[in-house]
């Protein structure tokens, strides 16, 4: 009867305002707890707490035995209670990642609120809020895809992260413009837990480099010094903005990535398979999906600027392995593009579609004219 009462009263905690999604990363229904935190959590979070186990005493709502101590605690505290004390002093810029995100981004969010309590003490955050980090790095050779320690410079004051070939090099390889940085964490295509990979504009065209640590605090904390050193230039940038606008545009995300087949522009030199990329409104294609540069960029408009995408190829396309076709209109010219199954025919679409069904901002004119696009 105890085992009942018990599991009853944590069930109606469930419904608590904050409870419902997990207090780490908002999956819904969470289905475990910490009774040594006094929070829900989902399943996978689960798992990353019981690697603290001096900071976190991890059971199931619904299969392990509870003691009225233990459900009085979580009672008296919950999901809001320990956000409002945990994250108290969490810093905007600081990214705070869902169930959708990777695992490292996960467990290293965990480890800085409940173990380091980065969070409650600001003197902690110094490695990525100081304005100016350097270390050593994983980085990707671009030609014959062997990992090298190199030298990283982030400085917010000259708005550049740089890099180095040799430690004692007075000249850096590559100074990447804050302003136009972007960092996203890519564990699968770059083949470890902690890949991160980096992008910048050179001559109007993306360059990509694919970085790591061994240490997964290290690559988080870069990654979160460049969400704050881009944080600082978009405030100098945009004085009348708020954080709640800012902090969208710290890093991106791909909204979309995988292979399909394209044509050139005359569409009769058969179609080639490439890696794509979307990157907000750049369509990128590369050879492979680790190269430095990419073979082309496509613009993709808004539909009030005549851009439309379509299911299916002109009748009398040629040359295509793959079957299930799409076709992007652009005031230009029709690019077209072949799927090797529906799904990825129907996700393409629906990624071309809101990218299509959103109004283009002021400054994407700009973008759009600049855009050179290579056949």
């Amino acid at each position: 009867m105890a085992k009942e009462r018990s599991r009853k009263a944590l069930v109606e905690l469930l419904q608590r305002p904050g409870n419902a999604a997990c207090a780490d990363c908002a999956a819904p229904d969470p289905d475990w707890a910490s009774h040594s935190l006094g929070i829900f959590i989902c399943l996978n979070c689960s798992g990353i707490h019981r690697n603290i186990p001096q900071v976190s005493k991890v059971k199931s709502v619904r299969l392990d035995d509870w003691d009225d101590a233990q459900v009085e605690f979580m009672a008296s505290n919950g999901n809001n209670v320990a956000k409002a004390k945990y994250e108290s002093k969490m810093p905007p810029f600081y990214y705070k990642p869902t169930y959708l995100d990777c695992q490292l981004l996960r467990e290293q969010w965990i480890r800085a609120k409940y173990e380091r309590k980065e969070f409650i003490h600001s003197e902690k955050q110094e490695p990525y809020s100081a304005g100016y980090r350097e270390g050593f790095l994983w980085k990707r050779g671009r030609d014959n895809g062997q990992f090298l320690s190199r030298k990283f410079v982030l400085s917010e004051r000259e708005g550049a992260l740089k890099y180095f070939n040799k430690n004692d090099a007075k000249e850096p390889k590559a100074i990447m413009k804050i302003e136009h940085l972007n960092a996203t964490f890519q564990p699968a295509k770059i083949g470890n837990p902690h890949g991160l990979q980096i992008t910048y504009l050179k001559d109007n065209s993306t360059r990509n480099i694919f970085v790591y640590h061994e240490d997964g605090k290290e690559i988080v904390d870069w990654f979160n010094a460049i969400r704050a050193a881009r944080f600082h230039y978009l405030q100098v940038a945009f004085p009348g903005a708020s954080d709640s606008d800012l902090v969208p545009k710290l890093s991106r995300n791909y909204l979309k990535e995988g292979y399909m087949e394209k044509t050139g522009p005359k569409q009769t030199e058969g179609f080639k398979k490439r890696w794509f990329t979307m990157d907000d409104r750049r369509l990128m294609y590369f050879k492979d999906p680790l190269d430095a540069f990419a073979r082309g960029e496509v613009f993709i408009g808004s539909k009030e600027n005549s851009y439309k995408v379509l299911e299916g190829l002109p009748p009398s396309t040629q040359g295509n392995h793959w079957q299930h076709g799409i076709t992007i209109v652009t005031p230009d010219r029709k690019f077209l593009f072949a799927c090797e199954t529906e799904d990825d025919q129907l996700e393409w679409i629906t990624t071309f579609q809101k990218v299509i069904s959103r109004p283009m901002l002021p400054q994407e004119y700009a973008v759009e004219a600049h855009f050179k696009h290579k056949p």
